[in-house]
């Protein structure tokens, strides 16, 4: 039971907010009353899991103290906990005696039995294993898998909102002058910092520091990395001289950290650091150029046409480099992790489907296999240069009314539309025109109501200035829901909404809703195939709650959307899922994919959003009628 409880406590630490009942039975698979028990389980040693009108939220300072022993190690009291401390354990020494372990972890000998069992299915199929000889019991395998595996624990607890890499704060103080040593020294060596990646390259380093200190030099004839990739089994090339980026590696892993590295772990690190978290910009001869400029290039020019874009040419040189790194990674599988790839999907849904497109571009060229977190970064490099054409309409008229006083009045005016750029247009400075405009910003409330009003000073502030901002920016989405609830409205027809999703897996529900699409001619199997080839290529599922799973190509007769929704939800590649969109475009509404894709999954991110659907819609009369209480509330919210 602790096992299952604690995976409450996991979602409330990564949630960091106030989380309903409901909204946990779901992410759980659970019920409202087993979220209640587990919360009651969670504080029965001392508060930790706040409750109140919003639902429940963790107290993540207590989560940390509870977390961690006297000495900063995981606490014992839970089998995820004793497990990573076995593995430490054996990882730091030949073997050890079970009865110690059990004196060491406060527990019987049973429970751990039971935890070497769990070490056990953790090695399955990996290059590490446990070897038994009577009460001993030792940890066997090449040097560079342990330290993959300690990076995987300190990685998992970290996650948990635990504090595990205390450890190795505590081995290595001089960690956060190091890293501001690193990023100078690359600067200075023509290389761009991948600041989010960087600080997983720093724990490799750390680990490796540690390790050399504790047992040796990384043997020039293991591994570096995983062995899933055929590259990876070569030896690193230790016996050649070292280039510049090892010389700078070396030389501060020295100063800083007090440990010289051997030069196989030297070659290792600087092919990490190289690969994953920085981009060579310029070397001596001039600014660096990639061979793969071209069929970037020709990638970009064909995104750009594809979903209607304008990509900026200066990215192209910027992201043939970062694609050089990228295949170097796919060719190792040893992927960069993001630490914003979820927020980029829900937030930026058509510049992640850039990056997307992009990634299965690179493997149809050159065979290069990405995950989700480096189309993240693809997305990232393409999104700084995506230019949205802004339609007339999104355009909120505003009306700036303030008594004439010098030159006080135009001032107020330019600052306001200083701060609102294209997002807003200035109509008039008049009370006549307060009563037509979307907004009245005003000094004093105008002679005609208004619905819409922001009051400021006549010399606005920072604050009087971001309410104006933040009011016109609502209004815009409300205006870009309200549009979407109906078009969806026209697009849904009454044999393409679906209601039970439960006992499928990705493949079968895209299936499912795509013959009824074939059903109505809106779509043919060529594009049901190519959803699902999308959807291997990333998880669909854009924010909790929602997957919109589509082919990349606008290949539809016309575009359609078939909707299935479910009250218990479904899995989605690790995502529990209410409501699934497949969405169908043809060429002919190209132009109208970016606003309807990204204010779909925009809209539908609000999880109440979603349930007014899964639990108002029991037919598609329902889905009409709450799309239209949707648009209703957004037009007068």
């Amino acid at each position: 039971m602790a096992e299952r409880w604690q995976r409450l406590l996991d979602e409330l630490a990564r949630a960091d907010d106030w989380t309903t009942a409901s909204e946990l039975a779901d992410r759980l698979g659970v019920s409202t009353r087993t979220v209640r028990t587990w919360v009651a389980r969670a504080n029965a040693d001392g508060p930790l899991v706040a409750s109140g009108p919003d639902g429940y939220r963790v107290d993540l300072a207590a989560l940390a103290r509870r977390d961690r022993t006297d000495d900063g190690e995981s606490g014992f009291d839970r089998p995820d906990g004793r497990t990573a401390r076995i593995i430490r354990t054996l990882v730091d020494a030949d073997d050890a005696d079970v009865h110690d372990l059990a004196d060491d972890l406060h527990v019987s000998g049973s429970t751990v039995e039971a935890d070497l069992s769990r070490v056990r299915v953790r090695l399955a199929d990996g290059p590490l294993r446990l070897e038994r000889s009577g009460a001993r019991v030792a940890l066997r395998g090449p040097e560079p898998a342990k330290r993959r595996l300690l990076g995987d624990l300190l990685r998992e607890e970290t996650l948990r909102g635990r504090v595990a890499v205390d450890a190795l704060r505590r081995r290595f103080p001089e960690l956060p002058g190091f890293r501001t040593a690193l990023v100078d020294g690359l600067a200075s060596a023509g290389y761009a910092p991948n600041g989010y990646a960087l600080d997983d390259v720093l724990l490799h380093i750390a680990i490796a520091a540690d390790r050399v200190d504790r047992v040796g030099a990384l043997d020039a004839t293991e591994p570096p990395d995983a062995p899933e990739s055929p590259d990876a089994l070569e030896a690193p090339d230790a016996l050649e001289a070292p280039d510049a980026l090892e010389s700078l590696l070396a030389a501060l892993v020295e100063r800083h950290l007090d440990v010289r590295l051997p030069p196989p772990d030297r070659t290792h690190l600087a092919r990490l650091l190289r690969t994953r978290a920085a981009t060579v910009q310029s070397t001596a001869d001039g600014p660096a150029a990639s061979p793969r400029t071209a069929l970037v290039r020709r990638i970009v020019r064909r995104a750009a046409s594809e979903y209607l874009v304008d990509l900026d040419d200066e990215l192209v040189e910027r992201l043939a480099l970062h694609v050089d790194n990228l295949a170097a990674r796919s060719a190792d599988r040893a992927f960069s992790r993001n630490p914003l790839t979820a927020q980029i999907k829900a937030a930026y849904p058509l510049v992640y489907e850039l990056g997307v497109y992009v990634a299965s571009e690179l493997y149809r060229a050159e065979g290069i296999r990405v995950n989700d977190d480096e189309i993240a970064y693809l997305a990232m490099h393409l999104g700084a240069h995506v230019e949205r054409r802004l339609a007339a309409d999104d355009r909120i008229r505003i009306a700036v009314v303030a008594p004439e006083y010098h030159d006080l009045r135009d001032r107020l005016r330019e600052r306001v539309q200083r701060e609102l750029g294209d997002t807003a247009g200035v109509v008039s400075t008049d009370d006549d025109a307060a009563a037509t405009a979307d907004l009245v910003v005003a000094v004093v409330p105008p002679s005609v109501a208004t619905a819409r009003l922001v009051l400021v000073s006549p010399l606005p502030t920072s604050a009087d200035l971001e309410r104006v901002r933040l009011e016109v920016n609502r209004l815009r989405a409300s205006r870009a829901t309200a549009r979407l609830a109906a078009r969806l409205a026209e697009l849904i027809e009454p044999g393409s909404f679906v209601r039970g999703l439960r006992g499928r897996d990705r493949e079968a529900i895209i299936r499912m809703l795509g013959a009824r699409l074939i059903a109505v001619d809106a779509i043919d199997q060529a594009y049901v195939d190519g959803a699902v080839e999308r959807e291997r290529m990333s998880s669909t599922a854009f924010a909790e709650h929602l997957a919109v799973p589509h082919a990349m190509r606008m290949s539809a007769a016309r575009t359609a959307i078939a909707i299935g929704v479910d009250d218990v939800a479904v899995d989605w590649a690790g995502t529990p899922v209410h409501l699934v969109a497949l969405i169908a475009f043809a060429d002919s509404g190209r132009a109208e994919f970016q606003e309807l894709f990204d204010q779909f999954v925009l809209t539908f991110a609000d999880r109440d959003n979603v349930l007014r659907l899964v639990h108002g819609a029991e037919d598609h009369a329902g889905l009409v009628a709450e799309l239209a209480h949707l648009m209703h509330a957004a037009e007068v919210g």
